[in-house]
């Protein structure tokens, strides 16, 4: 491109030419001159928006902001729903965590408002000068929450298992024969060898006899499947109990039996009415504890802490 100029003051005309890369270089200046002007403009109207008033610059600031604004409206609300989400969760596992609490202070005998499940612990301190305090953030706090409600899942499957094994516990010892027959304390004749009452020659005595009144209720040691219910020639009117576990108990020279075989006895339940019935020289109770048919000394049960009194 040429371009011709010519003046009064020239002598002479003068030709410029302009290439292609001039021309594209004004280009480049002149869109450069166009997009700084135009942002210096956009800055200076949206910087003075509120002292110039101009009705459609402040429309649109009004309506950036209360889009802003309902943005970080959802924002919150989302993050309050999930919270809200993860404290019911987290009310849930606290109330069978509260149940289960309950149960085990059943099972191990503690009254459940000495625990006080229901009521928040007390807890304080002084905030140290030295230390400036912080706010969680949203991100810190749900990781709080998250790791509580880990906390809180393992205790309950920690407190599921020892409810298990309390009621496990329990079981065996209601099945345990460590009720006494009868409601005395002195026994006639213990576990072990002694002089026969009827012969006189040294013999080995399988239980304890208790010394009562004839017709005194006699109770079971335990729960457990009556399996024999009949008269003996020695034993007389007399009783065995399966406990399980291999764990079974007699009670013999009754005056009347008061269960038949194959009923479900309960821990301390009346059975009979004791008598002197048999080999037996006068009324009384005579108490057996036998472990996989052989016989145990009865004192080792009766006498475990606790267990001692009679269960009316």
């Amino acid at each position: 491109m040429h371009i011709i100029l010519v003046s009064d003051r020239l002598a002479t005309a003068k030709s410029i030419s302009l290439g292609a890369r001039h021309l594209l270089l004004g280009a480049g200046l002149l869109t450069a001159a166009v997009v700084i002007l135009s942002s210096s403009m956009f800055y200076l109207v949206f910087r003075h928006a509120v002292d110039i008033k101009l009705p459609l610059v402040q429309t649109l600031l009004l309506s950036a902001q209360e889009q802003q604004t309902q943005n970080a409206k959802e924002f919150m609300r989302e993050n309050l729903n999930a919270m809200a989400v993860r404290l019911g969760q987290m009310q849930a596992q606290l109330m069978r965590l509260d149940a289960l609490g309950e149960r085990l202070s059943a099972l191990a005998g503690i009254k459940p408002q000495e625990f006080r499940m229901n009521e928040a612990p007390g807890r304080g301190g002084a905030l140290p000068s030295s230390i400036p305090v912080q706010d969680l953030s949203m991100g810190e706090l749900t990781g709080q929450l998250d790791a509580l409600s880990k906390h809180m899942e393992n205790r309950q499957d920690y407190m599921g298992i020892l409810e298990n094994r309390l009621f496990d516990a329990r079981i065996k010892k209601k099945l345990m024969p460590t009720v006494r027959p009868v409601d005395v304390d002195w026994n006639a004749s213990s576990f072990g060898w002694r002089i026969d009452p009827i012969t006189g020659q040294n013999a080995m005595h399988e239980g304890v006899d208790f010394l009562v009144d004839t017709g005194t209720p006699v109770h079971a040691a335990a729960g457990g499947l009556v399996i024999a219910a009949q008269s003996h020639p020695q034993y007389g009117y007399m009783i065995d109990i399966d406990h399980g576990n291999d764990f079974t108990t007699r009670y013999a020279h009754n005056s009347k039996l008061l269960v038949k075989v194959g009923d479900l006895v309960q821990r301390g339940q009346i059975i009979a009415e004791s008598g002197s019935t048999g080999r037996s020289t006068g009324p009384h109770v005579h108490f057996e504890v036998r472990y996989k048919g052989v016989a145990q000394n009865p004192n080792r049960f009766l006498k475990v802490p606790a267990t001692t009194a009679m269960v009316k």
